[in-house]
């Protein structure tokens, strides 16, 4: 007994170990960079908080708080104000919880140490503040503001799953010196020629159209000029001395020519050159972070070979660690990934190889096994005559697919002709007849299972054309048959966790500024489905009379509820209609929506170009990673042509189909690998590989080696610790 307790006592130890090492892979993995206890406790505690359903259970209560606004005054559908209050009083107590099991997981000094923590603190209780304020001024029927729902989008950015957003506001910080000076120069290229516009056509007696002086004061003139760099007012705002004399046309052209085309692009190459350079310091400290759970990793799992020589990860604990880490990665695939890092088959791993390990767990791949035809096994004498080999060899070729194409731009032209038209009517059967010859066809010649596989979307769409539905859109395979527009395709496609980002900081930017609006612009604005009563004319607002903001209708265009003030903001991203919150409030109104239009457009839109333009390098590069170079040597690569045609594209899932575990290789004629998708499924994952090039697997700090060794974890890098 005294043995078997002090064997199984053992046993545990080892699995916490495996264990262990399987979280700082997960974590390399993912990116979490957190420093964590490694008590088995805590571990635990650790392992729940990444738990999926907690994740969900998160964002689900900060969506929800988010969501209050659609119910708060001013609301789009009204509820009591103790049922928001409620409700948002559930949403604190969730995130609290959150941050108590956040606590558990980490040591105490780091915690209080990690501005993000205090950050989130600190709102829960102005939150909770405000709440009470709030509360008692309505209970006194008094005014109140809650102030506090500015701050809700923070509970976004700083909870540990939003370091993309993190890193997104931290690009803008980086980049706002720089863009500062720039800005200036552009001010002052606006005053100077504010103050040349006043000289030049100040006491020319010009009227706007609508009957008010032109040119007269100074301030509004500099604003009229700000708003031409959007080209919202334009031509407008030239209109008036144009038609005085047509060399004041001069004075507008050279104006547009340097402030919005000039000035505009310094702007763009200023915020780019910017982003870029502390983006790759960023993403150079993440690959640091990464490597190092990495080296944690292989601390806990190496043994040494022998006495004096380098420490390394055996086959047998590398075994055990993967299961851990993935347990539903397929046997093809364990083998696969074992030999790009075991690339010169030494039966161990040392350091720098199993570093590259997490990175090469996000690569899907596909284990493809080979399939004969049906007609090939039940009729083989016919189905390899020499009509039939003739048919396959007409359907295999480039020009079959061309000349399909060819048909569906013709079908597209039929499309948009008068249906009435006899003649044009019948010829979708004809249409619809080739379609079905041309299924046919494909079926005969390819293996069906993996031409209806889940991996060729566009043979799934020729079976919705039989019955007419959506045919149009097989103009979409028209284009990606074509190289140069497939690279801008893949690369919109791989830029989607990017984009979800940045709509995801544009929503946080746009959230401050509705609720900012909604508390100073409420109400001066209303719109009426009738405005026959003279009481709802003119926006309900008889300050508007006579402005064009209501004789073009724009009463709508309000801050009156969430949902209309978002669509407002949304204009005033690519025009400008702040004239009517001008005249119901005063000029100083104008501060706010230049600010907006600072922050949106100067800024946010630009760090978001400068973002796709690295991604459209990356993507014209088509760089190989380790993995696929791997696939290539071991001959296991499917031919690309046999690829594009889809003979064989199912997902291998059986764990014995590549015999035992120990086999040094995969066997070429049981199994080959495809890279299922290029496509980034984390930001982070793109990052990486657009500075792939500058990032050695080498590159690993001694000290910070060292400090792993001694203290058993790794300080969290300062890029990562702070909030945006």
């Amino acid at each position: 007994k005294k043995y078997g307790h002090v064997i199984g006592h053992f046993m545990l130890l080892v699995f916490q170990d495996f264990e262990l090492a399987a979280i700082y892979v997960s974590d390399a993995q993912y990116n979490r960079n957190i420093y964590f206890d490694t008590s088995p406790q805590a571990v635990r505690l650790y392992l729940l908080y990444h738990h999926w359903i907690l994740k969900v259970l998160l964002y689900f209560f900060i969506v929800l708080n988010l969501s209050l606004a659609i119910f708060e005054e001013p609301a789009v559908l009204p509820l009591p104000t103790w049922a928001t209050m409620l409700v948002e009083l559930f949403c604190l107590l969730a995130f609290t919880l959150r941050m108590g099991h956040y606590a558990k997981v980490i040591p105490r000094d780091k915690f209080w140490k990690d501005p993000k923590n205090l950050c989130i603190i600190a709102t829960l209780v102005l939150t909770l503040t405000d709440m009470v304020i709030y509360g008692a001024l309505k209970a006194a029927d008094c005014y109140g503001v809650r102030w506090s729902r500015v701050l809700r989008p923070l509970l976004l950015i700083n909870v540990t799953e939003g370091r993309q957003l993190r890193r997104a506001f931290r690009s803008i910080r980086n980049a706002l010196p720089q863009i500062f000076y720039v800005f200036l120069l552009f001010m002052f290229s606006i005053l100077l020629f504010s103050l040349m516009a006043l000289k030049l056509l100040g006491k020319r007696d010009l009227k706007t159209i609508y009957g008010k002086p032109y040119f007269t004061n100074y301030m509004d003139i500099v604003f009229d000029l700000y708003v031409l760099v959007t080209t919202a007012n334009s031509p407008d705002v030239m209109m008036p001395a144009y038609n005085a004399n047509v060399g004041f046309a001069i004075f507008f052209i050279l104006y547009i020519l340097i402030n919005t085309y000039i000035f505009m692009s310094v702007f763009l190459a200023v915020v780019y050159n910017n982003y870029k350079k502390y983006l790759k310091e960023e993403v150079r400290q993440l690959v640091r972070a990464k490597r190092h759970k990495m080296v944690r990793a292989f601390a806990v799992l190496q043994e040494q070979r022998e006495e004096g020589g380098q420490p390394v990860v055996t086959r047998n604990n590398w075994n055990q660690l993967i299961p851990l880490v993935q347990p539903n990665l397929c046997s093809a695939r364990r083998q696969l990934i074992w030999s790009v890092c075991d690339d010169k088959n030494q039966g161990f791993l040392d350091k720098v190889a199993f570093i590259q390990l997490a990175d090469l767990l996000n690569i899907e791949v596909i284990a493809l096994k080979p399939r004969s035809h049906p007609f090939l096994n039940l009729f083989p004498n016919f189905y390899q005559s020499a009509p039939s080999r003739f048919v396959c060899k007409v359907v295999q070729h480039r020009g079959f697919v061309i000349a399909f194409d060819l048909i569906i731009l013709v079908n597209t032209v039929f499309i948009g002709l008068d249906e009435k038209n006899p003649l044009i009517s019948n010829s979708e059967w004809v249409f619809l007849t080739l379609y079905l010859l041309e299924i046919l066809l494909k079926l005969y010649v390819f293996e069906p299972r993996a031409f209806f596989s889940r991996h060729n979307f566009w043979n799934c769409r020729q079976i919705l054309d039989i019955v007419f539905i959506l045919r149009v859109l097989r103009l979409v395979r028209v284009v990606d048959n074509i190289q140069r527009f497939r690279t801008i395709i893949n690369t919109l496609i791989r830029i989607g966790p990017a984009i979800f980002t940045f709509g995801q900081l544009i929503v946080v930017v746009y959230y401050i500024f509705a609720m900012l609006g909604m508390e100073i612009f409420k109400n001066k604005v209303k719109f009426y489905d009738d405005s026959s009563d003279p009481d709802k004319q003119y926006c309900g607002n008889p300050l508007l009379k006579g402005t064009a903001f209501a004789n073009l209708n724009y009463c709508k265009n309000n801050f009156n509820n969430v949902v209309s003030s978002f669509v407002l903001l949304v204009e005033l991203t690519v025009v400008n209609q702040c004239s009517g919150f001008v005249t119901v409030t005063n000029v100083s109104a104008r501060i706010f929506f230049v600010i907006f239009h600072i922050t949106v457009v100067i800024i946010i839109i630009n760090i978001f170009v400068a973002f796709v333009l690295e991604a459209f390098f990356l993507e014209y590069s088509d760089l190989q990673t380790s993995l696929e170079k791997k696939i290539e040597e071991l001959n296991l690569a499917m031919e690309q042509e046999r690829l594009d045609n889809s003979l064989v594209n199912a997902m291998e899932t059986m764990d014995n189909n590549l015999g035992t575990e120990e086999s040094p290789t995969p066997s070429r004629s049981s199994m080959v690998f495809k890279i299922s998708s290029k496509r980034y499924r984390t930001v982070d994952a793109l990052l990486q590989r657009i500075f792939e090039a500058d990032l050695a697997p080498e590159d690993l700090p001694e000290n910070d080696e060292a400090e792993a060794q001694n203290t058993g974890s790794f300080s969290n890098p300062t890029f990562g610790s702070g909030p945006a």
